[in-house]
């Protein structure tokens, strides 16, 4: 059997009836666009270790290492999977050499920048643009946001539930919002509301017509939104960062403000401490700054 026509029956199989209808799409994508064109034409008792690692050399010269590993694990899973239902008897992906992954450098804003923001907005009619300050002060992802309906806040303890997740689909009719799971087991949570920004939430949520929070009763994609924030940044001459920048300056501030890292980490959805503190310990040096100039003043 061929690897591309093994590709096409494991996507339907195995792949389409056991993940996200997200997770299958990316799959697939990376089936058409990366392993069919270099290794479908391969038997599957062809496909050697020199081939495997040949193929990802190649890639890894023109893709982030984050994403050459993504294709490399839509790689193993297909030939494992092959090698469990007896069509090969062989997978050589244990022999992959992966690209060394390093953690990025996450972009936040400044506190200036942010004071811009915030008083734009605050000053605005738009009720829309109250999504940012929402993320600006709990940490959402953008998916997690647009799927955030006004049952999703408890107003009268002040708790805002996170359990499901959006992103931006296309099908036979054109575009379609699909509402799914979050991202992982740990991003379903709870989230204590400031109690300065529940008054916020109160005023729009007697202005917005409809069930969701951004947008009310009309579909606001994901790529239209961070459109609209990029405008956003460009009208108050910020320097452009993407919208997850407003995850990463809510991580920031809060361990600036003397956050505990676990708390933080449950809060943002992470699998643990040590993901949050690996990503945002590089992130706070005005904050190491402040702190080593207090230990400084023992020096006489």
């Amino acid at each position: 059997m061929k690897y591309k026509d093994w590709l096409t029956e494991w996507l339907a199989v195995c792949v389409k009836p056991t993940t996200k209808e997200r997770t299958y799409e990316k799959y697939k994508q990376i089936c058409n666009r990366q392993l069919i064109p270099a290794l479908g034409n391969f038997e599957l008792d062809k496909l050697t270790a020199g081939a495997l690692q040949g193929f990802v050399a190649k890639i890894t010269a023109h893709f982030s290492s984050n994403s050459v590993n993504v294709v490399i694990s839509v790689l193993k899973n297909s030939l494992k999977k092959a090698v469990s239902y007896g069509i090969t008897e062989r997978e050589f992906t244990s022999a992959i050499s992966r690209p060394r992954v390093s953690e990025k450098r996450v972009e936040c804003f400044t506190r200036e920048e942010q004071k811009k923001i915030e008083n734009y907005i605050s000053d605005s009619k738009n009720t829309k643009l109250v999504g940012i300050l929402l993320c600006l002060y709990t940490g959402l992802r953008v998916g997690e946001l647009l799927a955030l309906g006004w049952d999703d806040i408890d107003f009268k303890d002040g708790i805002l539930s996170v359990a499901k997740s959006c992103h931006d689909g296309w099908g036979k009719s054109g575009y379609k919002k699909i509402i799914e799971t979050p991202k992982t087991s740990n991003s379903t949570r709870l989230i204590p509301i400031p109690k300065q920004l529940l008054g916020v939430l109160k005023k729009a949520r007697r202005e917005v017509r409809g069930a969701y929070i951004v947008g009310g009763d009309k579909t606001v994609s994901v790529r239209s939104y961070q459109r609209t924030f990029e405008l956003l940044q460009k009208k108050l001459n910020i320097p452009h960062k993407g919208f997850h920048a407003l995850r990463h300056t809510f991580a920031t501030r809060a361990l600036e403000c003397g956050m505990d890292v676990k708390t933080l980490s449950e809060i943002l959805g992470h699998k643990n401490p040590t993901v949050t503190l690996n990503r945002y310990v590089h992130s706070l040096m005005d904050h190491k700054r402040l702190m080593m100039n207090r230990l400084g003043k023992l020096f006489k």
